[in-house]
């Protein structure tokens, strides 16, 4: 059998073509296309495999006029069970990406107030109050609160505890609320069709 420039075989004598569909890398059924044969002149209602053209009707669509007319479907669902692992896994997740947030955020800040010289204008103000007659009246060096390193360790080690904290909250509010679905049921919720 003759090959094709595409790499699909022809069987000419009997005008098909043997043709592998290929989706994501990974090769699927072979499928036969047939070429109408000398009788068939009607090209619109010839396809592939010789199926239809015209697309098939969805069962579940009715005239365009009495489908406009219908009312979206709604479905009461109660939410029994908040599995706590799962719960635990999208509180971490959540947490952890709301950390890098706040740490950039604070670094992004503490560049721009920097820059504007907002902490040397602090330190300049403090300096001048408790500083008497040439005299300083107090002993705390208040440069060192504004240098980017104790800010921006803080700023991790607060945001560490709320990783920790919230993660923890968040699964023990999963069993606490199973506990409470037990007893009382659970929360109800109803879904329906976008209009």
């Amino acid at each position: 059998m003759p090959e094709t420039d595409d790499g699909s075989v022809t069987d000419d004598y009997r005008g098909r073509q043997n043709v592998t569909a290929i989706e994501d890398g990974r090769p699927s059924d072979p499928t036969v296309r047939t070429h109408p044969q000398g009788g068939e002149t009607d090209s619109s209602s010839w396809a592939p495999g010789g199926l239809s053209s015209s697309p098939p009707e969805r069962p579940g669509k009715k005239a365009s006029g009495a489908s406009s007319s219908r009312s979206p479907r709604k479905a009461h669902l109660v939410l029994r069970r908040i599995e706590p692992w799962s719960a635990m896994k999208f509180s971490f997740v959540v947490s952890l990406v709301c950390f890098v947030v706040l740490f950039v955020a604070v670094a992004v800040l503490y560049m721009v107030l920097s820059g504007m010289g907002v902490f040397d204008s602090i330190v300049q103000t403090v300096n001048q109050l408790t500083t008497a007659d040439g005299k300083t009246t107090s002993s705390v060096n208040i440069s060192s609160w504004f240098e980017p390193v104790p800010i921006l360790g803080y700023t991790a080690l607060i945001g560490a505890v709320n990783v920790v904290l919230i993660t923890a909250l968040s699964t023990l509010g999963s069993v606490i609320y199973n506990i409470a679905s037990e007893l009382v049921g659970g929360v109800e919720v109803t879904f329906s069709e976008a209009e």
